[in-house]
């Protein structure tokens, strides 16, 4: 390919690529919650928010880049991935900051988890006495850093590399 097929090409690429990275890390989160066993907390929810729309916008980038739409709509699209990424980083900043205890949380995140007891009633009837787990504890650490922290991490590099392509001269 020549410089010139590789540039016209570079704004699909970096679709399909935030397409791809938004869905494996928000896929991740899924795969801790429903094989690990982590149930997520309120702000947890709240940090795939971005994901979840950024995913179906970056494949709609990578279609309007495919059909060779106007360059400003692929770079639009883009920036606005670059927007909801760094959205994800304050959330993943806040989370941590709440998890270390650096500023206060949300009022309505609870401080206890307990088991759910049916009680003899139904599952539905327990559903509304369950407490979901503390926004100001990690459920796990890896190499020192909670499931938010990693969050702000990739949302960082995502973000970056949505506004490079939004912003990146050529086509």
């Amino acid at each position: 390919m020549t410089d010139t097929a590789v540039a016209e090409r570079r704004p699909l690429y970096t679709a399909l690529f935030l397409a791809f990275a938004m869905a494996a890390t928000v896929g991740a989160a899924l795969g801790f919650q429903y094989i690990g066993g982590y149930i997520p907390c309120k702000l947890c929810y709240e940090q795939r928010i971005p994901y979840y729309v950024g995913v179906p916008l970056m494949l709609l980038a990578a279609l309007a880049a495919w059909f060779k739409l106007p360059a400003w709509i692929v770079r639009a699209l883009l920036a606005v991935g670059g927007l909801l990424m760094a959205y994800g980083l304050y959330l993943g900043v806040y989370h941590s900051g709440v998890e270390w205890g650096w500023w206060p949380g949300p009022t309505d995140c609870t401080n206890i988890a307990g088991p759910v007891d049916t009680g003899g009633r139904g599952v539905l009837d327990a559903l509304d006495q369950f407490v979901p787990p503390s926004c100001d504890k990690a459920a796990l650490r890896i190499l020192g850093l909670s499931m938010a922290g990693w969050n702000a991490i990739a949302s960082l590099v995502l973000a970056v590399i949505a506004f490079r392509g939004a912003f990146a001269r050529g086509r």
